[in-house]
């Protein structure tokens, strides 16, 4: 079993990435192995929100990791985008804000809104198409839901 540091992993995931569709997790994990590499997929999943992967739909309804635009967009200019194309609805709970997205687009969500540092936030888990925005306060959360609004023009 071999080690890669971090930064090499993720050139290496890069180039995959290019050469091959890869539709789950697995399939990097199963990439990796046939190159001598030993992941978990948990790695994985830390390595595609820090590459900032993104799933885009294929002709025949599955969808497939890609790189983002190597052009270098502002996250809160990214958040407000992918928000109004992807928004289907929110509510919050106490101290929690629950997102619901177009399915395929809860990972990218939840990173770039963790990317935007709100101090409000704690922490922010997502599964395919919902995130939950755990806040610091229930004010907090009041306030995080009033700029899910505005990003959404839902006001």
């Amino acid at each position: 079993m071999d080690y890669m540091k971090k930064h090499e992993r993720h050139k290496l995931l890069k180039q995959l990435l290019v050469k091959n569709n890869v539709y789950r997790q697995e399939d990097l994990v199963d990439l990796l192995a046939k190159r001598g590499i030993e992941v978990t997929q948990a790695t994985i999943s830390r390595d595609i929100k820090q590459l900032q992967l993104i799933k885009v739909p294929l002709n025949d309804g599955s969808y497939r990791y890609t790189l983002p635009s190597e052009k270098e967009v502002d996250a809160a200019v990214k958040l407000k985008k992918t928000l109004q194309d992807v928004y289907v609805s929110s509510d919050i709970h106490n101290e929690m804000c629950v997102l619901k997205v177009q399915p395929g687009n809860g990972p990218t969500v939840s990173g770039l809104f963790q990317q935007m540092n709100y101090p409000e936030v704690f922490a922010c888990i997502s599964d395919d198409d919902t995130i939950m925005i755990f806040n610091r306060s229930t004010q907090a959360a009041s306030k995080v839901q009033e700029e899910i609004r505005k990003l959404t023009n839902e006001d």
